[in-house]
C-alpha cells in the first residue's frame, strides 16, 4: 500500500514539475510572442490604463489625457493641436504614434526603465511606473509668431539657437488637429482617411520631411565653399562673368532675374542674388570641393535625428559641369529642408561651427525627476571662422541693401539670403519662396536665432513670387519673438 502512495507522489511530483516547466516557458520564453499577438488585447490595455506623461513647451503641457470609460481607457488631448502638430506628432489608440510621440514614447508611455529607481521589479510584476514628462526646446511665441506667419499658407519654418542647436520653433502649414486621431472608432477612421487624402497633405511636416530646390539661399553654401578653399580671395573683386552665362559644354545660357550681374563680384552676386556668377563660382570651385562643402553643412546625411528622423538633404555626388552651375545656386538635383537650411545660416551665425539641432530639452517622471538631458553637441566645422564673419558681413549687406529687406529689425542685426526657386517640368510650376538668415540684438555677443522659411503658395501670382516678399516677412516676425525677452530657465 504504502509503495502505491508512494508512486502516486511521484507521479504528482511530475505533474506538478510539468506545470512549473510550463509556466516558465509561458512565461519567459514565448511571453514576447505572446505579448505581440494581434489577437491579446492586455498590452493595449494596460497601455492605456493610466494616463500617459506629456510633451511641454517651455514648462507648459501642451498634452493631456481624457479618461474615456472604454476598455482603452485613456485617449490623448492636445492644446493648440494644430500649432504644435509638427513637434508632438499624433498619439492614436488605432494609428500609433509620431514624431515625439514616437521618439519619446518609452519615457511618455511609463515603459522606460530610467524612470523608476528598481525597474527589474516592474519587469517581474508586470507593472510599469507613471509616465514620464518630455520637455521641448521650443518657444511658445517664437513657434506662434511663425505658425501665425504662414497663415495657413503651404510651408514650412525653422528656427534654431545658433550656439547650441536648440530648435525653437518648428512649423508646417498647412496643419491639423491630431487629438482626432487619439481614440478608436468611425470618427477616428474617418478623420484618418479625410488628412490622408487632402491635396494640401496637412499630416506631412514640411520642417523636416520634405525637401525642397532651396534656390537662391544655397549661394551660401556655394560661397563658403569658394572662400575656404581659395578660389575667391577678393569677395569684392568682380569675377569676369558674362550675363548671360553659358552653361559649361552647352549652348544653354543661364540668365539673371537681377540686373547688373555682368561683371559683378561675389559680394554683389549675394547681394543681388546673381545667378551667373555664384554659378560660375561653383564651377570654379569644383565637382569634389562642392560636394565636400555641402557634405559639411550637412547635406547627403542619412542619419540626422531631432529625435524625430529628419530627410536626406540632397547635392548630388556625380555631375557634368553644366550641372554642377545649377547645383550651385540651389537648382538641378540639389534638394533641402527646411531645418537644414536654417541649419546653413546657424554655422554662419555661429562662425562657422555646426551645431546638431535637437527638439527635447530633458525628459523626466512624473514627480520631475531627471531621467536625460539634451546636450548640445556639435557636427563639425563648416567652414573657417574667417568665411564665417565674411559670410555675416554679405548677408547683413543683404538685409541693409539687397533683395531681404522685408526681413530687417529696428534695434537688430540682421543677415540674410532670398531664394526663389524653380521647380516643375520645365520650371512650369511657381516658384518657392525662401528666406534663411539670423539676428542678434544690438547689445547682445552672439546671434539668437537662426531661421528658414520656405513658402510654396500655389495660388501666387507667379511673377509675384519672391523671398523677400512671401518669406522674409515671415523669418522677420519670427526673428524678433525670439529675440524679445528672456530665455526661459532649463
Amino acid at each position: 500500500m504504502i509503495r502505491y502512495i508512494r508512486w502516486c507522489a511521484y507521479f504528482c511530483a511530475a505533474l506538478l514539475l510539468a506545470l512549473l516547466v510550463n509556466v516558465a516557458r509561458v512565461q519567459v520564453w514565448e511571453s514576447a510572442a505572446y505579448g505581440a499577438n494581434p489577437a491579446n488585447k492586455r498590452p493595449a490595455i494596460a497601455r492605456y490604463a493610466e494616463p500617459r506623461g506629456d510633451i511641454l513647451v517651455e514648462g507648459r503641457p501642451v498634452t493631456g489625457s481624457r479618461d474615456s470609460g472604454q476598455l482603452l481607457r485613456h485617449e490623448r488631448t492636445y492644446a493648440d493641436g494644430p500649432l504644435y502638430a509638427p513637434v508632438t506628432g499624433y498619439s492614436s489608440q488605432t494609428y500609433g504614434t509620431s514624431f515625439v510621440e514616437r521618439a519619446e514614447d518609452r519615457i511618455l508611455s511609463g515603459t522606460d526603465p530610467g524612470l523608476s529607481a528598481f525597474p527589474l521589479w516592474y519587469e517581474l510584476s508586470r507593472g510599469r511606473p507613471a509616465g514620464g514628462n518630455a520637455a521641448t526646446t521650443l518657444r511658445s511665441a517664437v513657434q506662434r509668431a511663425a505658425y501665425t506667419g504662414l497663415a495657413g499658407k503651404r510651408g514650412a519654418v525653422a528656427a534654431l539657437e545658433p550656439a547650441t542647436g536648440r530648435i525653437l520653433a518648428l512649423v508646417s502649414s498647412p496643419s491639423y488637429d491630431p487629438g482626432t486621431l487619439s481614440g478608436t472608432g468611425a470618427a477616428v477612421k474617418a478623420a484618418w482617411a479625410r488628412l490622408n487624402a487632402d491635396p494640401a497633405r496637412p499630416m506631412l511636416n514640411r520642417a523636416l520631411r520634405e525637401t525642397y530646390p532651396p534656390g537662391s539661399t544655397f549661394k551660401i553654401v556655394t560661397a563658403a565653399a569658394a572662400l575656404d578653399a581659395g578660389v575667391v580671395t577678393d569677395a569684392d573683386a568682380p569675377t569676369r562673368t558674362p550675363d548671360p552665362y553659358p552653361l559649361p559644354g552647352t549652348r544653354t545660357l543661364l540668365p539673371n532675374a537681377a540686373t547688373g550681374c555682368e561683371d559683378a563680384s561675389m559680394a554683389e552676386a549675394v547681394r543681388w542674388s546673381c545667378n551667373t556668377v555664384m554659378a560660375k563660382i561653383g564651377v570654379q570651385v569644383g565637382l569634389r570641393r562642392m560636394v565636400e562643402a555641402a557634405r559639411r553643412f550637412g547635406f547627403n546625411d542619412d542619419g540626422l535625428r531631432v529625435p524625430s528622423w529628419v530627410s536626406r538633404s540632397n547635392f548630388d555626388t556625380d555631375m557634368s559641369q553644366d550641372q554642377l552651375a545649377l547645383s550651385s545656386i540651389g537648382q538641378f538635383n540639389t534638394r533641402a529642408t527646411p531645418l537644414q537650411m536654417a541649419m546653413v545660416a546657424a554655422a554662419v551665425a555661429d562662425g562657422g561651427e555646426l551645431r546638431a539641432p535637437y527638439l527635447v530639452d530633458r525628459t523626466t517622471r512624473g514627480d520631475g525627476g531627471p531621467v536625460r538631458r539634451g546636450v548640445p553637441r556639435s557636427l563639425g566645422r563648416a567652414m573657417s571662422p574667417a568665411t564665417a564673419l565674411q559670410l555675416q558681413e554679405l548677408m547683413v549687406k543683404v538685409v541693409e541693401d539687397g533683395t531681404g529687406r522685408n526681413a530687417a529689425i529696428r534695434g537688430a542685426v540682421v543677415g540674410g539670403k532670398t531664394g526663389t526657386a524653380q521647380h516643375g517640368v520645365g520650371n512650369a510650376g511657381t516658384p518657392y519662396a525662401w528666406f534663411i538668415g539670423w539676428a542678434k540684438a544690438e547689445d547682445a555677443p552672439l546671434p539668437g536665432v537662426a531661421v528658414a522659411v520656405v513658402v510654396e503658395d500655389a495660388s501666387a501670382v507667379r511673377g509675384g513670387v519672391s523671398g523677400n516678399g512671401a518669406a522674409a516677412p515671415i523669418a522677420r516676425a519670427v526673428m524678433e519673438a525670439a529675440l524679445s525677452g528672456a530665455r526661459p530657465p532649463a
